[in-house]
């Protein structure tokens, strides 16, 4: 290269025109004709052109769900032994006969989420559908009698030999958000069909809802029920196919009807005072406990109701009761932000979920968790009817802490892939989006990254 060519590169040497053929050795000694010869452009084979594949971004996960699920579990510690400790003293002459399982329950749940978070959340895409068929099992072999458990009249749990009990409903949601996900985010926009969506969408849904209706409990059945709605919703469906479901709905309902005790449990939701030592005194005893504890509270321990002498369920269903009274309208507050917390954490995962499968997995872990939240302390508060179901991490028992913990380590999971403005794999762009026809997700706003030297190479 001349003296001007160096200078007009600033003393570099000029990189080689891209256009030009590179000689070797056996060129240059075979003759000086195919030295020199260049190629023509128009005879030239086409390169192979590399695709910019979108790397995989890991990176810290979402603590704030971490630390909101473990504040909740050790308040629910704190909680279950200070309403269970005089009774179980009373009956058992043990102090530790409820929250002493909850500790070991909580220990395992802790393993469980710690596991799942290390998990690649797309493997689980594989196990999906047998996870469904287990979950449909496990609800038929409730109603075979010796293998169930009966509480209050309802056959909900499942006690094989000498393993403790297990209740195949807290089962039965994961394991139909895990395949609602993979499902819906593999049909894509066909999700807005009525023969296309609608249809599979209740073939898959209708089992589990209607054998955990069967058991029978409501308050589990409207937590799949909202559910699986929202996964649905948010995968893409039009309002009209919710119209037709709800048609469909009202009619299920009149044919097949809600059970004698149901209907007592709302005609007493409109007016608990009718029946004050009855059908009542779950919800005038529990509006009592939030009244006793005021702002600040009465302390850890002092509660009037502990122990369920007077408040059935005292460490179970209406545990937020005992919370309200003990630590005031300040405990209460405190661990409705921490759902809160959770519920915004989980929505941000969602939406910056790097794939669909993700972004739906996630949006129906949060809303599980944060649904049956609202249902639990919506009853105690008496806004809505008296029903069985328990608030996550808190209320004792351990197939709902369990399963809960491993639901949340697949959401930290997720979000340990989540990105500022979704950068999305092959599959996002084909069904995400409002403006496409999409999901109810936000497509790619942001151009893809540019290429890494590594990358372009």
């Amino acid at each position: 290269m001349g003296l001007f060519g160096r200078a007009a590169t600033g003393g570099r040497p000029m990189p080689r025109a891209s256009g030009a053929r590179r000689t070797s050795l056996d060129d240059q000694t075979s003759g000086g004709s195919r030295a020199t010869e260049r190629v023509d452009p128009r005879r030239r084979p086409a390169v192979e052109t590399k695709v910019n594949v979108v790397r995989r971004e890991h990176h810290q996960p979402d603590w704030s769900i971490v630390v909101a699920v473990v504040a909740l579990a050790a308040i629910g510690i704190l909680m279950v032994y200070s309403s269970s400790a005089m009774r179980s003293y009373v009956q058992q002459d043990d102090t530790l006969a409820i929250v002493g399982p909850q500790i070991l329950w909580a220990a395992l749940g802790l393993i469980a989420m710690l596991v799942m978070m290390r998990v690649d959340y797309r493997l689980l895409r594989i196990v999906s559908l047998p996870g469904y068929a287990v979950a449909i099992g496990v609800l038929v072999l409730v109603f075979v009698p010796g293998l169930n458990r009966v509480v209050g009249g309802s056959a909900r749990w499942l006690a094989v030999g000498g393993l403790p009990a297990i209740h195949p409903a807290e089962i039965a949601k994961l394991a139909l958000i895990l395949y609602l996900a993979h499902w819906l985010s593999s049909r894509g926009t066909r999700v807005r069909g009525f023969r296309s969506g609608t249809i599979p969408f209740l073939l898959i849904t209708l089992p589990i809802i209607a054998l955990v209706f069967k058991e029978p409990d409501l308050g589990t059945t409207t937590v799949v029920a909202a559910t699986a709605f929202t996964m649905f919703f948010i995968a893409g469906a039009r309002l009209w196919q919710f119209a037709a479901m709800g048609v469909m709905g009202v009619g299920a309902a009149l044919v097949v009807g809600l059970q004698a005790y149901q209907m007592t449990r709302i005609r007493t939701f409109l007016d608990p005072w009718s029946d004050p030592l009855g059908t009542g005194f779950h919800t005038i005893q529990g509006l009592l406990a939030l009244g006793l504890g005021g702002i600040f509270g009465a302390g850890l321990g002092e509660s009037k109701l502990a122990g369920g002498l007077y408040l059935p369920n005292a460490w179970n269903d209406f545990i937020f009761a005992i919370i309200g009274e003990e630590f005031g309208m300040i405990g209460a507050v405190t661990v409705v932000a921490l759902f809160v917390v959770l519920a915004y954490a989980g929505i941000r995962t969602a939406l910056r979920a790097p794939d669909t499968f993700g972004a739906l997995l996630a949006t129906g872990i949060t809303a599980w968790l944060c649904i049956q939240a609202f249902i639990n302390i919506g009853v105690v508060v008496a806004v809505l009817p008296v029903t069985g179901i328990t608030l996550p991490f808190i209320s004792a028992g351990g197939s709902s802490l369990i399963i809960s913990f491993a639901a949340v380590g697949i959401l930290v999971s997720i979000s340990r892939e989540t990105v500022e403005r979704p950068t999305q794999e092959p599959d996002a762009p084909a069904d995400r989006g409002w403006g496409n026809g999409g999901t109810h997700l936000p497509g790619p706003r942001r151009r893809r990254r540019a290429a890494t030297p590594t990358e372009s190479a």
